[in-house]
């Protein structure tokens, strides 16, 4: 599937470890690279929802390798990394629900910091080049309820133990880069390594709980009202598609930077979110929906809730100038293509696999067109 930016040959035949396959992003994620022919073994948990989008697409079918283990657990990762010899490894795997890190904090803070951990150090031992994208989250930052966007270089922090726990991930990883890259007898020469940061990714096929978009579509399957616990928070709505092409694209220019010499340009971090347009509060998602598939909304906001950041915006400068890399669909067509899919696979469940392809199709389109 040719698009503007991301390179088809590229990836095609090219040894792929994806971490967190098995969920939201990550199944859409393996889809793509399926589809540009690349050799994907994957590592995730076994699927927790019902339906579930892995599942749905038959996934497995079509992956070199189906890992179902805990990166917390470094002993198998490191046989995966030794067994699957990846050229590029994107990590997605995380607990990535801000309400559930007050229910498991610690389970949070070790999934998302010790597991990134885990995978580094499984790294270590390849001897040929290898680009690694690390996937946090546009939370990373000391979150100030600024009117403007924040920078790559802006403090980290997170007051929520997911927000902190992936702060905290951005610097081990920092840290991890700076003390074991490089051509000193305690480094490695092999690994490039970069951080992604991406806003509030929606697209269909997420069945997570407490989530707007899932909440939403399963009370409008049901005929019922949806519950909006916080209509009034302003987030940077995007297509999954969006930001995941985003980390495609990072992955090969650090690819390609690692046959020059001296520090690889895209070994850093880098923001991915929408255009300005995308920042909306969530009531106006909402009743963006409805004009989709019609129903109701009612407000649940609850003071007594644990703490949730009320504005979010993550400046995009950084991904543009130094990737070529920029958002193609604005809030509408975000939301059409979202609410499209549930609607069309509530009708047909068997057509979730042709919905995410035309989505892949339009999208790709849309890069061709820019």
């Amino acid at each position: 599937m040719a698009s503007a930016g991301i390179t088809p040959e590229f990836w095609k035949g090219r040894n792929v470890l994806l971490t967190g396959h098995t969920g939201f992003k990550g199944s859409w994620l393996a889809l793509w690279l399926c589809e540009l022919g690349a050799e994907v073994s994957g590592v995730g948990l076994p699927p927790d929802s019902n339906p579930h989008l892995f599942e749905q697409l038959g996934l497995e079918r079509r992956l070199r390798a189906h890992h179902l283990i805990d990166i917390r657990d470094p002993e198998a990762l490191a046989a995966i990394a030794a067994s699957s010899q990846p050229e590029v490894v994107l990590h997605l795997a995380a607990q990535p629900l801000v309400r559930r890190s007050y229910r498991d904090p610690l389970g949070t803070w070790a999934t998302n910091v010790q597991g990134s951990l885990h995978l580094l150090e499984a790294l270590k031992p390849l001897q040929h080049p290898c680009a690694v994208v690390m996937i946090t989250t546009d939370k990373v930052y000391a979150n100030r309820e600024w009117d403007y966007g924040y920078r790559e270089n802006d403090r980290l922090g997170g007051h929520d133990p997911y927000s902190s726990s992936k702060a905290a991930a951005e610097i081990a990883i920092q840290s991890w880069r700076s003390s074991f890259c490089g051509d000193a007898a305690h480094q490695t020469p092999q690994l490039a390594i970069a951080t992604a940061r991406a806003g509030n990714v929606i697209g269909g096929g997420d069945w997570a709980e407490d989530r707007i978009v899932p909440d939403a579509m399963r009370a409008l399957a049901a005929g019922e009202a949806i519950p909006v616990r916080n209509p009034r928070a302003t987030r940077p709505w995007q297509h999954v598609l969006e930001p995941l092409g985003g980390y495609l694209l990072l992955a090969e220019k650090l690819a390609g930077a690692q046959a020059g010499r001296g520090p690889n340009p895209y070994a850093d971090a880098f923001n991915f979110g929408p255009s300005l347009e995308a920042n909306r509060p969530v009531q106006e998602l909402i009743e963006e929906a409805i004009h989709h598939w019609p129903g109701q909304w009612q407000d649940l906001s609850d003071p007594e809730a644990p703490h949730e950041a009320g504005r979010l915006h993550l400046q995009i400068d950084k991904a543009h100038h130094q990737l070529g890399w920029q958002p193609r669909w604005p809030f509408a067509t975000t939301i059409a293509h979202t609410v499209g899919w549930y609607r069309a696979v509530h009708t047909n469940p068997s057509e979730a696999e042709a919905c995410c392809l035309a989505d892949l199709a339009a999208y790709g389109q849309a890069l061709s067109a820019a």
